[in-house]
């Protein structure tokens, strides 16, 4: 569905545009024929995203810088009638994100406000965008970014985790329901490996070995969805999609077989785990 979408043109809306995977998404699709619309929060960093974006399409190309916080409803509505009053939408990326402190029985306000942007931003903009984009009948994507941690939930920060757990299942339903409607647009859920983005050098200053850059992670994305891949879990330096597979596996195993809750951390799986790692 992507090369139909990008054959016939149009707008690549992106959230959290301003930095890391959003911004490499967001030059990846300037590169292939598409305006962009870069949506993130108000500030320089967006500012010189869109700068930056119009030197390197040299005008030949829409790029619009507009600040918007995804968590208000609202304002993801304007935002939309804004971007269609521009043209159509081949491409919409929910991508933005937040990290916030969390335990199952503390901090609930980390819990509201990174629920808002992690899960709700991802429904407002699905909810705003659609409706047009349905509308159209035409070929277009939806790419929602999920995360690793939502799928196979390890222990640290349950509000994250849950948060990227429903934005899995919300946009297996959305693969569904634009199946059955029979409309000419597809899902994917985008689920980065490890990606040094300016987030990850806040608390590491020095590239790990182990980590993609934000480039390499959406070159992978772009192949997979390119394929038609649903679910896109990249790699990194260290973790091979043969190594996710039998990660996955054994969270799914914890319901089939009855074990603990993340039996994967449980002392008395240690060794199951590691073997099953091992040989799958």
């Amino acid at each position: 569905m992507y090369r139909d979408a990008t054959e016939r043109g149009g707008l690549a809306v992106v959230t959290g545009a301003a930095s890391g995977v959003g911004r490499a998404a967001a030059a990846r699709f300037l590169q292939d024929g598409l305006g962009v619309v870069l949506v993130d929060l108000p500030g320089e960093a967006l500012e010189s995203t869109a700068a930056d974006f119009r030197d390197l399409s040299g005008g030949a190309a829409t790029v619009r810088a507009m600040p918007a916080d995804v968590s208000d409803a609202a304002a993801m509505n304007a935002l939309a009638a804004d971007v269609f009053a521009l043209g159509e939408v081949a491409v919409l990326m929910n991508n933005a994100g937040t990290v916030l402190p969390t335990g199952s029985w503390s901090a609930a306000e980390n819990w509201r406000k990174l629920m808002d942007v992690n899960l709700f931003g991802v429904l407002n903009g699905v909810q705003a965008f659609l409706p047009h984009m349905v509308s159209a009948a035409r070929p277009a994507v939806v790419i929602n970014t999920g995360s690793k941690q939502g799928i196979t939930t390890p222990p640290g920060n349950p509000a994250y985790n849950v948060s990227k757990a429903a934005v899995k299942v919300m946009t297996e339903m959305l693969a569904h329901e634009l199946r059955t409607e029979d409309v000419p647009i597809s899902a994917h859920l985008f689920v980065p490996g490890f990606t040094y983005t300016g987030m990850v050098q806040r608390m590491m200053p020095e590239m790990p070995a182990a980590a993609w850059t934000s480039e390499e992670t959406v070159d992978y994305l772009m192949e997979r969805m390119t394929a038609g891949d649903f679910y896109i879990l990249c790699p990194d330096n260290e973790v091979s999609p043969a190594l996710d597979a039998k990660r996955v596996s054994w969270a799914v195993g914890d319901i089939v077989h009855n074990r603990p809750a993340l039996s994967r951390w449980h002392p008395d799986y240690a060794e199951a785990f590691k073997k099953h790692e091992r040989d799958g």
